[in-house]
């Protein structure tokens, strides 16, 4: 909670329209919460298209920077969540334009349509023994390069539905996709992914990329950082 004159602001209360329009206003601390609250998701697809934590991360803080400046141009008719990881992408695929030519989506989806026996790809959480984390880190670095292995078009989906428990609506307006699309290449990654996994590998998707606690703070404080050095409405 921040106290802005004589009122104490309860910015974790806040939904989206009330985040939006404190930002519009010149609320720089309302930006700080925008980014706390989604810097995890969009880490994770950031990182899902340039395949590096530190370029990810760049590619974050280049989309906040921007985002911060057009704000006015949010209108509430997606999620600020959806709305910044178009931003994100849009960034992160201009980097790759620049540095690779990118294989079309559908190309690799039609060398898809001929695999064999589809296996589910089960998500249920269990409790490890305490002795085990060791192990389950190892586990999980070898999903995340499991993960990195997919297709773009696959990968994406598979973060937002499955890492981040998008819903199909959600993720196909983020992605700008036909929902039909989007449980097609969910259904692909995970046979995908389940061609070279074990299922007890499963347990270990909710760990998946973290980007939480001192990465989440010193990137915010990284952006806000840059926000006031630029040229922008002054706060009252």
């Amino acid at each position: 909670m921040a106290v802005h004159g004589t009122l104490a602001i309860d910015y974790l209360a806040l939904d989206d329209a009330g985040l939006a329009a404190r930002v519009r206003g010149g609320d720089r601390e309302a930006f700080r919460h925008v980014m706390k609250r989604c810097n995890q998701r969009l880490f994770r697809v950031a990182r899902g298209v340039v395949h590096s934590d530190a370029e990810a991360e760049d590619v974050v803080q280049e989309a906040y920077v921007d985002a911060f400046e057009k704000f006015a141009s949010f209108r509430g008719e997606a999620s600020l969540a959806t709305w910044l990881t178009r931003i994100v992408l849009n960034e992160a695929h201009g980097r790759q334009r620049r540095d690779r030519p990118t294989v079309e989506v559908e190309e690799l989806e039609t060398a898809q349509l001929d695999a064999g026996r589809i296996v589910a790809f089960p998500l249920a959480s269990s409790h490890a023994d305490p002795g085990a984390t060791l192990a389950r880190e190892q586990v999980r670095h070898l999903l995340e390069d499991a993960i990195d292995e997919l297709p773009e078009g696959f990968r994406l989906v598979f973060v937002l539905r499955e890492i981040e428990e998008c819903s199909v609506e959600e993720t196909a307006q983020a992605l700008e996709l036909r929902p039909e699309t989007v449980k097609t290449r969910l259904h692909r990654a995970r046979r995908l992914l389940r061609a070279s996994l074990q299922d007890t590998l499963a347990s270990m998707l909710d760990d998946a990329f973290p980007f939480l606690g001192s990465r989440c703070e010193r990137m915010t404080d990284t952006v806000m950082r840059r926000i006031a050095t630029r040229s922008s409405p002054s706060q009252d």
